[in-house]
C-alpha cells in the first residue's frame, strides 16, 4: 500500500516530512488511521463481559469498526485484530447496548441529552452500516432509540432536559458571555437527526430540528430584518445570542475556536445520517444563518496544520482527531475550497501524529483518553462524508493564507485582537487569566506554546485598560494592529505588521515557551531546537517523558534541603515523583499538598507516587518541599523527577536548622545568553533593543524589558545592528520592516521628536537630517499606532520639511533641492524643490487612510441571502468593479463596528436608474430611523429588475 510505504519511510527517517495528502487520498488516509487506531479501540474490549466498555462511552468505537468492516480493504496487521474477531466484538456490543438503552427499555444509558445523545448518534450510525448482520430484536431496539429520542427531545420544547443536570441551551435565548450555547443547541439538534433521517417526520420532529439548527450560530441584531427563509422559516424568527457581535464564541470563560467548530461538527454528525439513509439534507445544513461570518473567525486563527489556534484554551489544542469532521463537512457538503485545503493539511499530519506516544491515539494532547471514542467516530464520519459527497478542490496553501489574511478587534469583552497575515498569525489576548501576545510565525502551531494560561511576552496579569486599533488594507492601505495595554503597575504595547513581524514594548522581561518534541514527519519536531545569537549557538534536545533535573553544586554541610518554587507550571503548579539528595530523609514536609499526594510520596522510593501542591495553591509561585536528613550531612547534588506539573523555575536551598536558608543552585541555568538577537531553530527570531541579553533556558526564551521585535525569517544580525529610534521619555518606537510603530507608555499625552535613520517618510511632519529624519510626534496618553512608509526620498538633503498628507500626496518646503521620491507601490518621481513650497501627488495612488466608516465593514444579510440579492459586502469593498444587486425591495445593513457621529452617507449607483431608496440609522441594530450618531446604517430600496445596482456606500464621520 502506498500510504503504508510512506509511513514506513517517515518512521525510518528516510523521509523526514510526511508528504501532503491530496483530496483523492483523504479517504485512504482516514481508513488507515482508523485501522491503526483499532489497536487502541481493542483496549476497550472487556473479554469477560464480551463487549466494549461503557466507561467514557468506550463502546462508541463500534462506528469506526463498522466503517472498517463494510468499506475499504481491511488490514489485520495494521489493526492488530482479525476481521472476524472485530466483527464479533462489534456485533455483540451493538446487540448489548441497543437492548440496554433506556429508550429501548433498558437502564444502562441513553435518552439523556448531555452527552448520551452524541454517542447514540454514533451508535445508530454504526448499527445502520451493519444492518444486515443484526438480528431482528437488535434492529427493533435501534429503531426504538432513534424514534424515542426524537420524540423525547421534541416533547421538551425549549425546556431543559431534567436528566442532564445543569446542562442547558438556555431556551432559545442562548448566550455568548463566558459560555456559548452553540454547543448545547447543537446537541438538541443532533438528538433529532437520526429519527428524521431513518424514520421520516414524526410529530414536531422537523420543526424542532430546524429551530435548534437555525439558532445554533445565533442571530445578530442587524440581521433581524433579513427576509430570507431556511426550510420555509424566516431567519427573523431566530432568537439566540450565541456569539458576540464580532462573531466570536466564548466557552468556559475563554475564546476557543474548537467550540466555534461545533456548528460544523454537529452538522457533520447529522448530515451523514441523511446522506446514508438516502434522504435530502434539510436546508438548514446547507444554508446556515451567519455561518460564514463565524467561519471567517476560524480562518482568522488557522494554523498551517489545518487546525485553529487556541490562545485561551488549555486542553483543546492539537486534538487532531476531533478537528477533522468540521473541515470534512465544509469540504464535502458546503463545497468550501478553503476548508478543503485545511482538511488536506490536517490529514497530512494524522499518521505522524498518531505514531507519536501514546501510539495510535487521536486526541492524545488533551491528556484525557475519554475523547478517543469520539475522535474515532468523527474520523469514521469524515470517511463516510467523502464517500457520499465529492469534496471541493482545495486552494493552494499560499492562496489559503492570502485569502485568510485579516485583522479583527473582537472587543474588550472577548479580549482578542487578531492578525492573520500571509506569513504569520498573531493575537493580543487581554482576557482575564490569558494575557499574552501570542505569535505563530509561518502559522506553525508546533513552534511556540500559546494555549491556555501559558504566558507569552506580555505580563500574565490582568489588563485594566485597553486601547486598540485594527488597520485594514482596504481602508488604511495595509493590515496591522496596535494596542496599548494598562496594568496595575505600568503599560505594555504590541504591534503586528503585514509582514508577519511583531513588535512589543515590554515593562518587564517577557517569556516564550518552545515546543520541543520528536515527532517523525512533523515539520520542526526533530527532537531538538537550535538557538543562534551573537554569543554563539546551542542545541537543546527534547525531553522524553517526565523531566528529570540533576543539579550539582559545591559540597556543603546541611541537615535540611528544600526546593522552593520561583515559577510554577502555568496550569498545575508543582508536582514531584522523586526528590533525591543521596541520603534518605527522616522527614519530608511541604508548603501544601493535595489529598493522596502528601510530601512523603516524593521520598518513599516508589517511582509511581508523587507529591503535588494543593489544588488551591497551584497558582502560588513560592510553594516548597523540604527534606530533613536527620543530621548534618554533606550534600552536593539534588535529583528532581517532575510530573507534568514541572517547575518552570526554582531554587535549591540548604539549612542547618530549617530556619535560615542558603541558595546553592537555581534552575534553569542559561543554555545561551546573547545580546541583541536570537534565531530560533531557523524558523523565527527576536531582536531586543536593550543592553540586557536574550536568554535560553531549556525550552524557555526570556527577552529583556523594553522594545522587542519578532521576525518570521530575516537577517537578524543586520537588523540588530541598526540603531533604534531616539524617542521622548515614556515613548518607544520601532522601524521594523520599514513601518513606524509608536507606543506611549505613560498616562499623559506626549509631544516631541522621534529621530529616525533613513529617508522613509511617514504620515505627518518630518524634517530631514544628515542621516535620517526628525519626526514630529503627538501621541495621546496610553495609545499606540502604526504608520506605513508611504514614500522614500533618495538623495534628499538635510533641512527639508516633508508633510505627508496621505498615501497619495505630500508637501515639501526648505529648498532648493533635487531628489527622487519613490512611492511604496514602486512608482518614482523626480522632485525639484525651489525656495517655495511644493506639493507632490501620485495620481494613481489611493489616498490612504480613507475617511469612510463603512469601508471593509461587516454587512447584512450575509450567509443566507434573499432570492435575487447579491452579497451586500460588494458595496463596501472599495472596488469600483463590484456592486450590490438588492433584489426585489432589497435592504442591506452596514455594521460600523461602534457608535460614530455621522456627517454624511453617500451612495454611488451603477449606470442606469437608481431605485427609490431610503437611508436609516440605528444604535442597536433593531430600531431604525433618522439619527446623528449610529452604529448601523441601513439602505432600503424599492428595487426591481432594470434598476441600477449599488456600487458603494460611503459613511463620512463628523469632524
Amino acid at each position: 500500500m502506498l500510504i503504508n510505504r510512506r509511513t514506513f519511510l517517515v518512521a525510518t527517517g528516510v523521509l523526514t516530512l510526511a508528504p501532503e495528502v491530496s483530496v483523492a487520498q483523504l479517504k485512504d488516509t482516514y481508513y488507515e488511521v482508523l485501522l491503526r487506531h483499532t489497536r487502541w479501540a481493542e483496549t476497550q474490549y472487556d473479554a469477560t463481559a464480551g463487549r466494549y466498555r461503557r466507561t467514557d462511552f468506550g463502546f462508541a468505537v463500534v462506528l469506526g469498526n463498522a466503517v472498517l468492516l463494510t468499506r475499504g480493504t481491511y488490514d489485520a496487521a495494521l489493526a492488530g485484530v482479525e476481521k472476524d474477531v472485530l466483527e464479533a466484538h462489534t456485533l455483540a456490543t451493538i446487540k448489548h447496548f441497543a437492548a440496554s438503552n433506556v429508550l429501548a427499555g433498558g437502564a444502562e444509558w441513553g435518552k439523556t441529552l448531555f452527552w448520551d445523545t452524541t454517542f447514540q448518534s454514533y451508535f445508530v450510525l454504526a448499527a445502520r452500516l451493519l444492518w444486515p448482520g443484526l438480528d431482528a430484536a437488535t434492529r427493533a431496539n435501534v429503531e426504538a432509540i432513534a424514534r424515542g429520542q426524537a420524540d423525547y427531545t421534541t416533547s421538551l420544547g425549549t425546556a431543559n432536559d431534567p436528566r442532564s443536570g445543569s446542562w442547558t441551551p438556555n431556551g432559545l435565548t442562548g448566550g455568548h458571555r463566558g459560555d456559548t450555547k452553540l454547543e448545547e443547541m447543537g446537541v438538541y439538534a443532533q438528538a433529532l437527526a437520526p429519527g428524521l433521517a431513518w424514520h421520516g417526520d414524526g410529530p414536531g420532529w422537523r420543526e424542532a430540528f430546524g429551530r435548534w439548527s437555525r439558532n445554533e450560530a445565533g442571530l445578530p441584531a442587524a440581521d433581524l430584518a433579513n427576509p430570507s427563509t431556511v426550510d420555509g422559516v424566516a431567519i427573523s424568527a431566530n432568537t439566540a445570542t450565541n456569539l458576540h457581535d464580532t462573531f466570536i464564541v466564548e466557552n468556559h470563560g475563554s475564546f476557543g475556536p474548537h467550540y466555534q467548530e461545533e456548528l460544523w461538527r454537529t452538522s457533520g454528525r447529522n448530515a451523514v445520517h441523511f446522506l446514508l439513509a438516502g434522504r435530502p439534507l434539510p436546508e438548514v445544513l446547507t444554508r446556515q444563518p451567519n455561518g460564514e461570518l463565524l467561519w471567517r473567525t476560524i480562518l482568522a486563527t488557522m494554523s498551517d496544520a489545518g487546525e485553529p489556534l487556541m490562545p485561551m484554551v488549555n486542553d483543546r489544542e492539537h486534538l487532531y482527531g476531533r478537528d477533522v469532521i468540521p473541515l470534512a463537512f465544509r469540504s464535502t457538503v458546503l463545497r468550501d475550497p478553503m476548508a478543503a485545503r485545511a482538511e488536506a493539511a490536517l490529514a497530512s499530519r494524522l499518521l505522524a501524529y498518531q505514531a507519536h506516544p501514546p501510539v495510535h491515539r487521536l486526541a492524545k494532547f488533551s491528556g484525557e483518553a475519554k475523547y478517543e471514542p469520539e475522535a474515532r467516530a468523527e474520523l469514521a464520519i469524515s470517511y463516510l462524508l467523502h464517500e457520499l459527497r465529492p469534496p471541493a478542490e482545495p486552494v493552494s496553501e499560499q492562496d489559503f493564507f492570502t485569502r485568510a489574511a485579516i485583522t479583527i478587534d473582537h472587543g474588550a469583552d472577548p479580549g482578542l485582537l487578531t492578525h492573520q497575515s500571509a506569513a504569520a498569525w498573531a493575537g493580543t489576548v487581554t482576557k482575564p487569566g490569558f494575557t499574552k501576545l501570542a505569535w505563530q510565525p509561518s502559522h506553525d502551531d508546533w513552534l511556540f506554546k500559546i494555549s491556555g494560561a501559558t504566558p507569552m511576552l506580555l505580563p500574565p496579569t490582568p489588563v485594566t485598560g485597553r486601547d486598540t486599533t485594527a488597520y485594514r488594507k482596504v481602508r488604511d492601505g495595509f493590515d496591522a494592529t496596535a494596542s496599548l495595554l494598562r496594568f496595575a503597575d505600568g503599560f505594555a504595547g504590541t504591534a503586528t505588521l503585514p509582514t508577519g513581524t511583531i513588535v512589543c514594548a515590554l515593562p518587564l522581561p517577557g517569556r516564550v515557551d518552545v515546543h520541543n518534541l520528536a515527532i517523525a514527519g512533523m515539520p520542526g519536531l526533530s527532537g531538538s531546537r537550535t538557538y543562534t545569537g551573537s554569543a554563539g549557538r546551542v542545541t537543546v534536545k527534547a525531553r522524553e517523558g517526565f523531566r528529570v533535573d540533576e543539579l550539582t553544586f559545591p559540597a556543603t554541610t546541611a541537615r535540611h534541603v528544600r526546593m522552593t518554587g520561583i515559577t510554577p507550571h502555568p496550569t498545575y503548579g508543582y508536582s514531584l515523583f522523586d526528590f533525591e539528595t543521596g541520603t534518605r530523609p527522616a522527614v519530608t514536609t511541604a508548603s501544601s499538598s493535595d489529598p493522596g499526594y502528601e510530601p512523603g510520596r516524593a521520598t518513599d522510593g516508589d517511582p509511581a507516587t508523587r507529591w503535588a501542591v494543593a489544588r488551591a495553591e497551584r497558582g502560588r509561585a513560592d510553594s516548597w518541599i523540604a527534606v530533613d536528613l536527620g543530621a548534618a550531612t554533606t550534600v552536593s547534588r539534588v535529583r528532581l523527577r517532575w510530573e507534568t506539573a514541572a517547575a518552570v523555575a526554582y531554587r535549591v536551598e540548604t539549612s542547618a536548622d530549617g530556619a535560615a536558608w542558603t541558595t546553592v543552585a537555581e534552575y534553569p541555568r542559561p543554555d545561551l545568553s546573547t545580546p541583541g538577537w536570537l534565531d530560533v531553530d531557523g524558523r523565527a527570531g527576536f531582536v531586543a533593543r536593550s543592553a540586557e541579553p536574550i536568554t535560553v533556558r531549556g525550552d524557555t526564551i526570556t527577552v529583556p524589558a523594553g522594545l522587542v521585535e519578532g521576525y518570521v525569517r530575516a537577517d537578524l544580525r543586520k537588523i540588530a545592528a541598526e540603531p533604534a529610534p531616539d524617542c521622548p521619555s515614556g515613548v518607544l518606537a520601532s522601524t521594523a520592516d520599514g513601518f513606524l510603530s509608536l507606543f506611549n507608555l505613560t498616562g499623559a499625552d506626549v509631544t516631541g521628536t522621534v529621530r529616525l535613520r533613513g529617508t522613509r517618510l511617514y504620515r505627518g511632519t518630518q524634517v530631514t537630517t544628515r542621516d535620517g529624519t526628525e519626526y514630529a510626534l503627538t501621541l495621546p496618553a496610553a495609545t499606540a499606532r502604526v504608520e506605513a512608509p508611504w514614500f522614500t526620498a533618495r538623495g534628499i538633503p538635510p533641512g527639508i520639511t516633508a508633510v505627508v498628507h496621505d498615501a497619495r500626496s505630500l508637501t515639501f518646503r526648505g529648498g532648493p533641492a533635487a531628489f527622487v521620491l519613490t512611492h511604496r507601490d514602486g512608482h518614482s518621481l523626480p522632485v525639484v524643490l525651489g525656495r517655495g513650497e511644493r506639493t507632490v501627488t501620485f495620481p494613481l495612488a489611493t489616498p490612504f487612510p480613507v475617511n469612510d466608516l463603512a469601508l471593509g465593514r461587516v454587512t447584512f444579510p450575509d450567509s443566507v441571502l434573499p432570492p435575487g440579492m447579491s452579497d451586500p459586502a460588494a458595496a463596501v469593498d472599495g472596488s469600483q468593479r463590484t456592486a450590490w444587486t438588492p433584489g426585489r425591495d432589497g435592504r442591506m445593513v452596514v455594521d460600523l463596528g461602534a457608535v460614530h457621529a455621522i456627517a454624511d452617507v453617500s451612495l454611488k449607483w451603477t449606470h442606469g436608474r437608481p431605485p427609490p431608496h431610503t437611508v436609516t440609522y440605528s444604535l442597536d441594530g433593531r430600531t431604525y430611523g433618522p439619527a446623528a450618531s449610529a452604529r448601523y446604517v441601513a439602505v432600503s430600496t424599492q428595487w426591481k429588475p432594470g434598476y441600477a445596482s449599488l456600487q458603494s456606500v460611503v459613511v463620512t464621520p463628523s469632524a
